[in-house]
């Protein structure tokens, strides 16, 4: 009997027939697993592994059904780490189709990412769902990293903002920095800023959790996480209303030496909050109304600035 050859010494269409093999098997519930795992192993190596697992038969609906078979498991919470590894290696896959350019609006126009909310929403702190919830946040990043509109037209008209607003306030240092540049991305684009500055609640809401965020990071700092809140103020301070609003409500840390030592090799984060604080002295006049002088912007006089 002649020896296998070695996965070192596959050649290319050797190894092109297994991925297609292994695709086959995610139709069949006794071999999917293993096939999730080896599949999720190939999504950086394998070029084309996004149009390949789309177009194949039945392949999106078995990754759908990997994932509404945990839905049971997250309430109440009883979520194992081995459902948790096998559904997150589904997701890394949708991950994959999300972020490629030939799938990636068929991904939204089927609603997948809608699948993963269910999971966002999940509170339990224990290793397996914050897993979950980073993988999924993760499938939400690759969507924005395309800075496509369709894509945040997509998501404005979603729950995705008060869901990144939770995990922000409450997850891992590592879900809340994803959570994070999802936001930043959303107000980044000039749809997306308009819609959060649209309305005072809208704008607060990201505002008080933008500063219970700063607050947090004054006493255990992290520099990644740092530059995408700078970056989200920063954009903010764009819109002529919420720059009046942050005059009043941006915290104190951001204009004192407190973050000095974290951005000292930081260059484009320290840029930013300079531009941040530039931009909120810029055009900062007395009211000349008397009726003005004191005023805290509120849901009442939003519209006023």
């Amino acid at each position: 009997m002649s020896a296998q050859p070695s996965p070192a010494c596959m050649t290319p269409s050797t190894e092109q027939e297994r991925v297609f093999q292994w695709i086959n098997e995610l139709a069949h519930p006794e071999s999917r697993e293993t096939a999730l795992l080896e599949l999720s192993k190939k999504r950086e190596t394998v070029t084309d592994l996004a149009p390949m697992l789309w177009h194949s038969f039945g392949t999106t609906a078995a990754l759908l059904q990997e994932i509404i078979n945990i839905y049971p498991s997250i309430n109440p919470a009883t979520l194992t780490a081995h459902q948790s590894n096998r559904v997150c290696s589904a997701l890394s896959l949708l991950q994959c189709v999300a972020s490629h350019p030939e799938t990636r609006t068929v991904f939204l126009q089927a609603q997948i990412p809608l699948f993963l909310y269910p999971f966002l929403q999940t509170t339990s702190k224990t290793r397996p769902f914050e897993y979950l919830r980073l993988t999924s946040l993760g499938v939400i990043g690759a969507l924005v990293k395309a800075d496509e509109q369709e894509v945040i037209t997509f998501l404005l008209a979603t729950e995705i903002i008060p869901l990144c607003l939770r995990i922000m306030e409450t997850g891992s240092e590592l879900s809340k920095t994803v959570a994070t540049f999802i936001l930043q991305k959303i107000l980044l684009d000039e749809s997306g800023l308009s819609y959060i500055c649209q309305t005072y609640e809208r704008f607060s809401h990201v505002a008080i959790i933008l500063g219970k965020m700063v607050i947090q990071l004054a006493k255990e700092p992290s520099a990644r996480l740092l530059k995408h809140v700078v970056r989200c103020y920063l954009r903010l301070s764009d819109n002529p209303r919420a720059r009046e609003a942050l005059r009043q409500c941006l915290p104190d840390q951001l204009r004192d030496t407190t973050f000095s030592v974290c951005l000292q090799d930081d260059k484009s984060t320290k840029h930013w909050l300079h531009l941040l604080i530039k931009n909120l002295e810029l055009g900062a006049v007395q009211p000349t109304d008397p009726r003005q002088i004191g005023l805290q912007i509120n849901a009442y006089n939003w519209h006023l600035f």
